[in-house]
């Protein structure tokens, strides 16, 4: 399962339900792990996968893991997007799991 870190606020707004997409910028670094997480697949937004945020580096660090469609497009600037910047939009379509374990 991919993890990917994020910021305390997006990760709160996720939890809270008020952010419903997060942004990735397009560059090789992102290309490659999705591109092997949706194994080929065409990035259109239907295909889902789970996919594991973490508030923070460390393997305790609070986490959810949420299941997921792929597309690229811009986002919302109150959601963390640059105004007419292209982005990998991870759609988070439902959030299944949350560890809060910090120790």
């Amino acid at each position: 399962m991919l993890t990917l870190p994020i910021k305390k606020k997006w990760f709160d707004m996720i939890l809270n339900g008020e952010k419903k997409e997060e942004y990735r910028e397009i560059k090789p670094y992102y290309a490659i792990r999705f591109q092997h997480l949706w194994q080929g697949s065409l990035i259109d937004g239907e295909a889902t996968r789970e996919i594991c945020f973490r508030n923070g580096y460390s393997s305790n660090s609070p986490s959810f893991i949420a299941t997921c469609s792929l597309s690229i497009g811009t986002g919302k600037k109150e959601w963390g997007a640059e105004p007419e910047e292209l982005y990998y939009v991870l759609k988070i379509l439902e959030v299944e799991e949350v560890r809060n374990e910090t120790d």
